[in-house]
């Protein structure tokens, strides 16, 4: 027994050290509710950098790094605070990539990440009210606010010769924010909202806010809603009754599951959503391809981004601590230094590590301006026989 007892302590001493060497970082994403399908492949993207920096050896000396799920469900901000409050207390993450929507975003925001002063990075959360939100410098973002989407729905409305659209939001703040922008930007072209109705989630019926909505008129329906819950209900509705047959779809409604639901049924719907053809979305792509996700879904580029630039000013900043590390965020986004993309993120640490300078590109050719968000660029797309098609870039 004597003899096994320094065995045993330099056992149970290697195990404390390995623990120590661990740094988790919380996935704080909506696994379960009206976005399920996009954020699948979206945390997988985010991970998959997260895996990236773990496997280079190079971070902070050696650290290992993990990554810890939560589940903010998108819409309900008590299970999103629960989750985010168990990442940081429970499990002891150092910073987080999430959440998905806007007002679980903000919930979090508001009662765990600031008073706990932790940094957090969403890549989907676009309300235009986060970028004047108070977040003592600890929120960022690598999708651009929805005041863009919104000037660039305007436009492409314009350019397709569209004078008047019915408009239906999701009844929270990504929704109502996203409607108010389409519709300013919309008007401003000198088109016309004819109508304008909010939609609660989980409904089984939809039609009688089709019905208001299609008494108004309008050459299509904006959805600004979610692809798994009541945007596709009000689709559904609007097909069944004959009311709209062609749609504008803003990005909380642009994935494969709508798609699949409805097929050619909607073809000539336009989509946007957060997009580039810059050389780093195609290197992601490329490599979702070898691990096991697709680089180019939405906002999977913007979920890998998030990650990396988390993990990239923790090594910039040589720390784990928020408080240290939130001014390098910024830092490592931009320019100046060496230009870094998808699958360079090994190399990336060790230019930090020597004390270089990185600007990160990534899949999105990242900028972050003003309060910590990007400046962004947007996919078009179109529904031809069932499917997405890309049509261009703004």
């Amino acid at each position: 027994m004597k003899r096994l007892l320094p065995l045993l302590c330099a056992a149970v001493f290697s195990t404390a050290a390995h623990a120590q060497e661990e740094v988790k970082v919380g996935m704080l994403q909506g696994f379960t509710g009206p976005t399920e399908s996009l954020v699948k492949p979206m945390a997988l993207g985010g991970e998959a950098a997260i895996q990236e920096i773990s496997d280079s050896g190079l971070f902070l000396g050696g650290k290992k790094v993990v990554s810890v799920r939560g589940d903010s469900t998108c819409i309900d901000a008590s299970a999103a605070t629960a989750a985010a409050d168990r990442l940081i207390t429970s499990e002891g993450v150092v910073g987080i990539v999430g959440a998905t929507c806007s007002g679980a975003t903000t919930a979090v925001l508001n009662n765990i990440v600031r008073p706990n002063g932790i940094v957090m990075i969403s890549p989907s959360a676009t309300s235009p009210a986060l970028s004047t939100i108070e977040d003592d410098g600890l929120f960022f973002r690598t999708a651009p606010s929805d005041a863009r989407q919104g000037e660039i729905i305007g436009k492409i409305l314009s350019s397709k010769g569209i004078k008047s659209a019915a408009l239906t939001y999701t009844n929270n703040d990504y929704g109502k924010g996203l409607a108010d922008a389409i519709q300013a930007a919309f008007e401003k072209t000198g088109g016309q909202i004819t109508a304008v109705a909010a939609h609660e989630d989980g409904k089984a019926d939809y039609s009688a806010e089709v019905a208001t909505l299609a008494s108004a008129g309008g050459e299509l329906l904006i959805v600004a809603g979610y692809l798994d819950q009541g945007g596709k209900g009000m689709i559904q509705a609007a097909l069944d009754t004959g009311a709209f047959e062609t749609f504008l779809l803003p990005d909380g409604m642009v994935g494969e599951s709508l798609t699949e639901n409805f097929g050619d049924a909607i073809d000539g719907s336009i989509g946007t959503n957060p997009g580039t053809d810059s050389p780093g979305a195609k290197m992601l792509a490329e490599l979702g391809g070898k691990k096991g996700f697709k680089g180019d879904d939405p906002y999977v580029p913007e979920a890998y981004d998030a990650a990396a630039v988390l993990l990239l000013a923790m090594q910039s900043a040589g720390s784990t601590d928020s408080a240290v590390y939130k001014d390098h965020v910024e830092k490592v986004a931009n320019a100046p230094g060496e230009k870094i993309y998808p699958g360079e993120l090994a190399k990336a640490l060790k230019i930090l590590a020597d004390g270089g300078d990185i600007d990160y590109v990534g899949g999105t050719a990242l900028e972050l301006i003003g309060p910590g968000e990007s400046a962004g660029s947007f996919r078009e797309t179109i529904i031809e026989g069932g499917a997405w098609k890309t049509v261009s870039y703004h």
